[in-house]
């Protein structure tokens, strides 16, 4: 006869079992909801030809508070991008007075963007070396010279250009068109616009639709 007690294990392997089954289903995040998490543009367009990539676009303004903390942690999440996510900055031209704007642009022509975008940033709500609003051409000329451009003169010339009007207009076209309210926004293939509670939530819902866009490939 055994000196231990009997017990009986069916209740407890019951019980795990049903855990089993609850618990993966609250802890996984819940699908996108349009409405609630995205909208879906009508007729959307992607900023650039997708060429076999899925593509992230963030529609910005380097006077923005918002995407100034959003920028860590968008930097924290491209770090950790799959090799098929492309993500593409956009300003927010809404007005053809957006000498930020104008300046991104000439910056990426000119090659600068990689290296200036988070410095413009800092000078803008680190240093104050830039006001939020209302910054000169020849101020932010003098911006990029510190970046490497080669002249303030050169530059700021090349912020009122027909190019750089070329350019503003098609981002303000890109935004009018999906649905863009305010910043930061993030653009889906040119076919989902991301709504979030929170900027953390704006990158669990991108990387659930970039899942969806990938799996409908």
């Amino acid at each position: 006869m055994s000196a231990f007690p009997t017990f009986n294990w069916r209740p407890l392997v019951l019980l795990a079992l049903l855990l089993g089954a609850w618990l993966p289903a609250t802890a996984q995040p819940h699908a996108p909801v349009e409405g609630r998490d995205y909208a879906l543009i009508s007729d959307g367009q992607p900023w650039q030809p997708l060429d076999g990539r899925i593509e992230v676009v963030e529609v910005f303004s380097y006077g923005c508070v918002h995407c100034f903390r959003f920028q860590k942690l968008l930097d924290a999440w491209r770090a950790k991008a799959p090799a098929d996510v492309r993500l593409t900055y956009v300003p927010a031209a809404f007005s053809a007075g957006d000498n930020f704007a104008r300046g991104f642009f000439v910056a990426q022509d000119q090659g600068l963007d990689a290296r200036s975008h988070h410095a413009l940033f800092s000078a803008v709500h680190d240093t104050g070396a830039l006001p939020r609003s209302g910054a000169s051409p020849e101020a932010i000329a003098a911006f990029y010279v510190s970046q490497g451009a080669r002249s303030q003169a050169r530059f700021a010339a090349a912020m009122a250009s027909p190019a750089t009007d070329e350019k503003l207009n098609a981002a303000r076209a890109f935004a009018t068109r999906s649905g863009v309210e305010g910043t930061p926004t993030l653009i889906i293939n040119g076919r989902y616009r991301v709504m979030g509670r929170s900027l953390e939530e704006l990158l669990t819902v991108t990387d659930q639709l970039i899942a969806r866009e990938r799996a409908a490939r």
